[in-house]
């Protein structure tokens, strides 16, 4: 019976081989391509850590919502917190629900690839058993024998031998092929297990996050039905948070005011000392008749006056009253430049006033912040967001406040329970000024604005770092 020449069996079985790599080269490009379809190129790895982090952010709003529970009434501040665990809430499940397609894409994958490697290795065992068939159908050695002793010539049976022993080879090569395809098929069949089982795991997470969020919601329009009936109290308050604001206006702007004067006052002194210094000078050179010595001196002191501040010899940038020093223009340049990345007055806490005019949920009612509100456990520790100098530590109607000021920018912490500094002092950023006290609602809170030296008020959101 004629041999199959080893040179066909040897293609068809490098052919299955290369299927089985472009095979799987096209799964990873399929996979890859619905993952970036499924979460705009998040990993699920980055998806988890943003769920570790929210859930973090979640743990620490319960604590804070349980501390404005104390009170055992509703407000404001306990509304703006159910709101946020709200929002994160939110979050969480969003990201969840793209894990879960992330995890189907990959399902689907895996799937599609069991499927072809199921084909691909009944096409490999269907040629090996083939070839098997064939071998044993001239398995006598009486045959074998035959085929070799049948040669023309030396030659010739040099070729027949290489020719048996190139044909074992690729039958070995073809065995070789089905047990990788078994074995590609058996790590696709655990990897498709597993998928499907943290499938119903994450899903299981996400219809319990599903439940929270209903509850949370619940909570707000509870909340905010209390509120409903509250308004003549929460009318007493804005009157009285707006009276606070304006007493805290007219600290700033005295305060202010007194730091242009004195730093008026030490620059007028300065001129002074230069011009009395160069007057001498010059009154020295024309003793001794040296016009060049006198050229000299008045060279040497140089007057330099702009709106009683510096000159500026490397930039355009105007000059504030309250630069009249390097070090004030350099703080001033440094507040400046890290706008935005400005690190947060507190560890922690929830912003539940917000800057500008702010409708009051639940109520017709606005109320106007020159800063933000932050609700946190009483007695937090309030930090410098900048280097600068303290120039007020006390009262502002019947609120315990420190002013900072940084070059020309100022910043103020209010609802104080105590305070760690003096007027005068120099602080870094970081630095403990004191630590949180109460709101109107007597619940742990922080007032915290940036301004500058016209009373012009910032939102200090845009000038902190995000804090994700």
């Amino acid at each position: 019976m004629p041999f199959q020449d080893p040179e066909n069996v040897d293609k068809i079985t490098l052919k299955y081989l290369d299927m089985i790599k472009k095979f799987t080269l096209l799964f990873f490009v399929v996979f890859a391509f619905h993952l970036a379809n499924a979460q705009a190129n998040l990993s699920r790895e980055d998806l988890q850590k943003q769920e570790q982090s929210i859930r973090k952010e979640l743990d620490e709003l319960n604590q804070l919502l349980e501390q404005t529970k104390k009170n055992k009434k509703s407000s404001l501040s306990q509304l703006a917190v159910i709101r946020s665990k709200i929002a994160k809430r939110e979050a969480l499940v969003n990201g969840i629900r793209n894990q879960v397609k992330i995890l189907d894409a990959a399902i689907y994958n895996n799937q599609m690839d069991v499927q072809k490697l199921n084909k691909d290795l009944d096409t490999l065992k269907s040629k090996y058993a083939k070839s098997i068939i064939f071998s044993y159908k001239g398995r006598s050695g009486y045959e074998y024998l035959n085929f070799l002793f049948s040669a023309k010539s030396f030659n010739d049976a040099v070729k027949r031998i290489t020719y048996l022993k190139s044909y074992r080879q690729n039958r070995e090569a073809q065995a070789r092929a089905i047990n990788m395809s078994q074995t590609d098929l058996n790590n696709k069949i655990g990897q498709l297990s597993v998928n499907k089982k943290d499938r119903l795991k994450t899903l299981s997470v996400q219809n319990e996050q599903l439940q929270v969020l209903e509850q949370d919601k619940k909570e707000q329009d509870k909340v905010v039905k209390q509120l409903k009936t509250k308004e003549v109290e929460i009318t007493a308050q804005v009157r009285q948070k707006e009276a606070q604001r304006r007493k805290m206006q007219q600290a700033l702007t005295a305060l202010i005011k007194r730091e242009i004067q004195e730093a008026e006052r030490k620059e007028k002194e300065r001129q002074a000392k230069i011009k009395a210094a160069n007057v001498e000078a010059a009154n020295k050179a024309k003793a001794n008749d040296n016009n060049a010595n006198a050229n000299t001196a008045k060279a040497n002191v140089k007057i330099g006056k702009v709106e009683g501040g510096l000159t500026s010899t490397t930039d355009n940038r105007p000059y504030s009253a309250l630069e009249t020093t390097e070090e004030g223009r350099e703080t001033s340049i440094s507040f400046e430049n890290n706008r935005g990345n400005l690190p947060w007055p507190v560890d922690r806490g929830n912003v539940y006033a917000h800057f500008g005019v702010e409708n009051i949920p639940g109520t017709k009612l606005t109320r106007k912040n020159d800063g933000i509100e932050i609700a946190l456990p009483k007695g937090s520790p309030v930090k410098s967001v900048a280097n600068g100098t303290v120039i007020y530590v006390g009262d502002v109607n019947g609120d315990l406040s420190i002013f900072v000021k940084h070059g020309k920018y100022f910043t103020t912490y209010s609802h104080l329970s105590s305070s760690n500094v003096r007027v005068m002092q120099e602080v870094k950023a970081g630095t403990v000024l004191g630590r949180s006290g109460i709101n109107l609602d007597g619940e742990g809170a922080l007032l915290f604005s940036i301004n500058n030296e016209k009373v012009v008020f910032f939102d200090p959101e845009s000038w902190l770092k995000n804090r994700r």
